[in-house]
């Protein structure tokens, strides 16, 4: 066969995407409690080293972070600007659950580039799985695709080493670690999501909604309350009046307990009302 075929058979096959761990697998695993989740991610190499902070923080960033940038996303395509994708991933890794438009990104970077640049350099970062960045729902599609980003690293591992902060440190800085639990649900939405649902995210003006998982022609909005924060639904009734969506939900604050939450997949949360 092999010497009387012309052809290679690519494209013969079907893609399995193997995501990071989730909750109930490294809680199974490595008996990881919400917090330790939340903190360390779901990296189950990296699990054994939780107990030392200095090599944990060593592991992700030399073991992980590194050949990944510098081997498998090079490995993907031509990249011009090495450096100035690495520095993109810091940044992004800082302010991950965060807004960010491309031309304020470029003002944290040191390398020259463009918006254009940034653009590819976070899909091939997102295709790597290390980072992000969502699109804002809207009803025109065009619009969406020129939106400015919301940033969410795929493991919060990335995050929690990138920010130089202990376990004990992160839970007592509330406004960090009210980041890293929106960014523990964004991962584990973007993970668990089947192909026909996109994330994304939705504000205008004052009101905003975390996440917007689109299957199609409906909306399921998602609102992380982490207790670390005043709790206001504003931005989903007003979701809700302008795309009577499938369906919202609260994570946390008298809402889906962020352990269940985490326990469910994307594709749940449009069954499950």
């Amino acid at each position: 066969m092999q010497s009387g075929l012309n052809e290679s058979l690519a494209g013969r096959f079907e893609p399995i995407n193997v995501t990071h761990w989730s909750y109930p697998e490294m809680a199974d695993a490595f008996g990881f409690s919400l917090d330790e989740y939340v903190y360390f991610g779901g990296y189950p190499g990296a699990a054994p080293l939780s107990h030392d902070q200095e090599r944990w923080s060593a592991y992700i960033r030399g073991a992980l972070v590194e050949p990944n940038i510098e081997r498998d996303v090079l490995s993907m395509t031509r990249v011009d600007k090495p450096a100035l994708l690495k520095r993109l991933f810091e940044i992004g890794a800082l302010y991950s659950s965060q807004i960010m438009s491309f031309n304020k990104m470029l003002g944290h970077l040191q390398d020259a580039g463009n918006t254009t640049t940034l653009t590819r350099y976070l899909d091939l970062l997102s295709q790597a799985g290390l980072l992000t960045g969502l699109s804002k729902h809207t009803e025109r599609p065009v619009s969406a695709r020129a939106s400015i980003p919301k940033l969410n690293v795929l493991n919060t591992a990335l995050m929690s080493a990138a920010s130089g902060y202990s376990l004990e440190q992160a839970r007592a800085y509330r406004m960090f670690w009210g980041r890293l639990v929106e960014s523990a649900v964004g991962a584990h939405l973007v993970n668990t999501a089947s192909p026909s649902i996109t994330v994304k995210y939705w504000r205008d003006g004052n009101h905003e909604v975390d996440f917007v998982l689109q299957r199609g022609p409906h909306t399921v909005g998602i609102e992380v309350k982490s207790g670390q924060t005043p709790t206001s639904h504003q931005g989903l009734m007003e979701f809700e009046r302008r795309f009577q969506p499938r369906a919202t939900v609260i994570v946390g604050d008298s809402g889906v307990p962020l352990h269940e939450f985490l326990s469910e997949p994307a594709d749940y949360w449009f069954e499950a009302t």
